[in-house]
């Protein structure tokens, strides 16, 4: 009997916690990512109404629910309809060290079924655990199953021949790799490239101020080597916009 009080005052406290973010982000005008928060919140919040046999939480528990979800489909349609009309423009500030930032939590809203083309600017897709960055957009890609063909990538080179060379293995490694998935990788190379951002060919575009390579070093042995929503971040801006909205 204490486990099931236990586990489900777990989950209200996890409930709790993703409105609270939730909140938080809509106060911050990061509405879409508002929304998802909303969601994943209520949907824990309707188990503890499920699991609570006290009629005076109950109640409290569906104002709660009532309140949230109106919010959050008031913001549903807003969303939709800027987005719909060109006018959406997300600004996302990420602070040195924070958590829960990976490209899935970033990117994976806009990555769906219509996007056919992706192209990434990015000057410093050179050392290894650059290379890696990419991989991991990559591999979120194709984790999605998203109707991609082609990845462009426009990069600088290293500066010395052999640096290079390891840079050109390293990036054919990643091209072989998602031909497998049938998709192709085109690599091109610019010495004055200084934009770091991210086109999908359904209009929407991602710039970041320090591109891919937003995450600090950890060690191979630490939480958050593999897991990036558990890496700590570099400060850094991310704009998301829509082509529509470009003058």
């Amino acid at each position: 009997m204490s486990s099931d009080v236990n586990k489900l005052a777990g989950i209200e406290t996890s409930a709790i916690s993703l409105l609270r973010r939730a909140v938080e982000l809509d106060t911050n005008k990061r509405f879409d990512e508002a929304v998802t928060c909303y969601q994943e919140g209520l949907q824990l919040l309707l188990e503890v109404l499920k699991g609570t046999k006290d009629e005076s939480k109950k109640e409290k528990f569906r104002n709660k629910i009532q309140e949230y979800m109106a919010r959050a489909e008031e913001l549903k349609i807003h969303v939709q309809q800027e987005k719909e009309d060109g006018k959406y423009h997300e600004q996302i500030h990420i602070d040195s060290g924070s958590l829960g930032n990976s490209y899935e939590k970033l990117f994976s809203r806009f990555l769906d079924e219509r996007v056919t083309c992706v192209e990434i600017e990015d000057p410093y897709i050179r050392s290894t655990h650059q290379v890696y960055n990419l991989l991991r957009l990559c591999e979120l890609i194709v984790k999605l199953k998203c109707p991609v063909k082609e990845i462009k990538l426009l990069t600088s080179k290293e500066e010395h021949p052999q640096a290079q060379d390891q840079q050109h293995q390293k990036l054919g490694h990643v091209k072989q790799g998602l031909q497998k998935h049938n998709i192709d990788l085109d690599i091109q190379y610019s010495s004055t490239l200084h934009d770091r951002e991210i086109r999908l060919n359904t209009g929407w575009v991602i710039k970041i101020g320090r591109g891919l390579d937003i995450y600090k070093g950890v060690d191979k042995f630490a939480v958050g080597f593999c897991d990036f929503d558990l890496r700590p971040c570099h400060e850094t801006t991310i704009d998301i916009f829509h082509r529509k909205n470009i003058k």
